[in-house]
């Protein structure tokens, strides 16, 4: 028996190594879950399905597009917008709104693919979660990508907040590897926004000469702050900087080619800076300042509409903070405050209620006996938009 025990471990050990590094693709799960895989207090389990209302059916007009495939929907489809969301069970009341602005403002809803993915070791197991997204969003073309923690998280440094610690902030640096080598171009979208105009504006911006990621740049702020005082006064590394104009972007909101991310082995260009920080500390804020050094002042500028970000306040307190004047075409709660976690407490932001909509969580007293105000919607986004 003891060699036989010894040729199955080396046989498991082979396997890890043959099997891909960064993800595990969820193709289906059984439609019934064990009372077991739940978790208390997240909304989550057997009775934690019903604590999210279903989110009304948002159909195509009659001037959208037929899919190339009508007999199914892939998640290879090039005729879909592709949208990339990390799925997790701190953040997935704000995943659940942000997916049901998304389809409630597009002129073509039918026509978006949401591609999830989910730590290899959330509280909620990737199997409850998805069965939460198929029990709120029935109709939902999406997948799930099982991202594996223990692929960034000897690269990640200690950050101002320990949210940003979190090794699944890091899985955009790998939606190269994770999402199926057919999928060419996605729009990356943070859990805690909400879009209010038509996604398919944001899908059809041209990446224009070899750019390989679109964003709203913001070059009135201090660039300087987000790097420490030893990486400016370090000859060689700011020199990064020597031949561009960068300014600062959030990394929250990005349309990604994808081509041109995998042959420019853009996901090693960021791991490089990653490995240079845990030797010599060069920035403080998690996963935006290795973006930043790789393609600051590089990046195709997008309107600041699809990004008012900041507001949930700074990274420390998370205070209130106004809405940015102009247009606005998606609201981000970036920094500490959180919406839900705010009007939970009683105590939101004005700008909260403008994500409140969205909300498909039932609350305790909704469970006791008032509907949810989500029901109200109307099923069809073309009257919407």
């Amino acid at each position: 028996m003891v060699p036989f025990r010894i040729s199955v471990a080396v046989l498991l050990i082979l396997v890890s190594f043959l099997l891909p590094p960064f993800c595990l693709c969820i193709r289906s799960f059984p439609t019934t879950i064990k009372v077991n895989d739940g978790v208390d207090g997240l909304g989550l389990g057997l009775d934690g399905l019903s604590r999210f209302t279903e989110a009304p059916e948002y159909r195509n007009g009659a001037e959208c597009p037929l899919s190339n495939n009508t007999d199914y929907v892939s998640s290879c489809d090039p005729s879909l917008v592709h949208i990339a969301m990390t799925l997790d069970s701190e953040y997935l009341r704000g995943s659940m709104a942000a997916v049901h602005s998304v389809l409630r403002h597009a002129s073509c809803p039918e026509n978006v693919f949401f591609h999830f993915i989910s730590a290899e070791f959330d509280p909620a197991s990737p199997r409850v979660l998805t069965q939460l997204v198929r029990s709120t969003f029935p109709s939902l073309n999406f997948k799930v990508y099982i991202f594996r923690e223990d692929t960034v998280v000897n690269l990640i440094s200690s950050s101002i907040r320990q949210a940003l610690e979190n090794p699944l902030n890091y899985a955009r640096n790998y939606l190269g590897d994770i999402l199926d080598r057919c999928v060419d171009r996605v729009i990356y979208l943070d859990s805690d926004v909400v879009v209010v105009d038509d996604i398919h504006k944001l899908w059809n911006i041209n990446l224009s000469g070899s750019r390989v990621i679109g964003a709203p740049e913001y070059c009135h702020a201090n660039f300087t702050k987000y790097f420490t005082d030893s990486f400016w006064a370090d000859p060689v590394l700011s020199r990064v900087f020597s031949t561009r104009n960068p300014c600062y972007f959030n990394t929250g909101v990005m349309v990604m080619d994808l081509v041109r991310w995998r042959e420019g082995n853009y996901r090693k260009r960021i791991e490089n800076w990653m490995e240079l920080q845990r030797k010599k500390r060069i920035y403080d804020l998690g996963s935006l300042p290795p973006f930043l050094l790789v393609f600051a002042g590089q990046v195709e500028p997008i309107h600041h509409r699809w990004n008012q970000h900041g507001l949930g306040g700074d990274n420390v307190r998370g205070s209130c903070r106004p809405l940015h004047p102009g247009p606005v075409s998606l609201l981000h709660w970036s920094g500490k405050g959180k919406p839900w976690v705010r009007l939970d407490a009683k105590k939101p932001c004005s700008v909260d209620s403008l994500w409140e909509p969205y909300d498909l969580y039932i609350s305790k007293d909704q469970r006791l006996g008032s509907s949810s105000s989500a029901k109200n919607f109307v099923g069809y986004s073309s009257y919407l938009s």
